[in-house]
């Protein structure tokens, strides 16, 4: 089964190896693979403040938080794609990714994640290590928001910044993947949503902070 997430890494602060995987409700999780046994661990990524959030039932796990957070650290900017099952060598055997009946519940095969959208603005943006380089991506969408008619438009009928956000998002998403029709607005704030949980501090901070300047004006 594929599921929408990253590429692994390994941690050194705990025998594991860690990837991001994208869950049905929203917002994001970390599974971990042990490399020293057969086992593994989940924790989800809170929404609003990015802290880890453990398992009851393993947070007495030697180390695991600090894994946790390793993992997070090492993940922040890679971006989704749907993948299939990780291998970890154990023993000398090759032992395939399960996840639970739970955790499969919270993955979805169908978001942006599939979309030629998503994959243009990471291939795009990704620098030599894979990770989404946002300081660039937020600077040619300050510069395209900075040159638009509509976007100045839409400021003078004091629209709020979040329709203008996700306009440039559109026509931005649209010319990068070669298309000329724009994404409706619910893939668009799926689009978004996608983009903002690769990392918490959120994908577009400069370039909301450039509109509200905007709308201030």
């Amino acid at each position: 089964m594929n599921i929408i997430r990253t590429k692994v890494v390994e941690l050194s602060t705990i025998p594991a190896m860690a990837y991001k995987i994208k869950l049905r409700a929203g917002g994001s999780g970390i599974k971990l693979h042990f490399t020293d046994h057969d086992a593994t661990a989940f924790a989800q990524i809170c929404k609003r403040t990015g802290d880890i959030v453990l398992d009851p039932l393993t947070e007495t796990v030697p180390m695991l938080q600090e894994g946790f957070e390793e993992a997070q650290e090492l993940l922040a900017g890679l971006p989704y794609s749907a993948r299939g099952k990780v291998k970890i060598l154990i023993s000398n055997e090759n032992e395939d990714d399960e996840i639970t009946e739970e955790e499969s519940q919270k993955v979805t095969a169908a978001c942006m994640v599939n979309s030629d959208e998503f994959r243009a603005i990471t291939d795009r943006f990704s620098d030599e290590n894979g990770k989404i380089n946002y300081t660039l991506m937020n600077k040619q969408f300050i510069q395209f928001a900075s040159s638009s008619t509509t976007v100045r438009d839409m400021a003078a009928k004091r629209e709020k910044s979040n329709a203008l956000l996700l306009f440039v998002l559109k026509n931005r998403a649209a010319f990068l993947a070669n298309k000329k029709e724009h994404l409706p607005d619910d893939q668009a704030e799926a689009l978004l949503d996608a983009l903002n949980e690769i990392n918490p501090r959120s994908a577009f901070k400069e370039l909301n902070l450039h509109l509200r300047k905007i709308l201030s004006r």
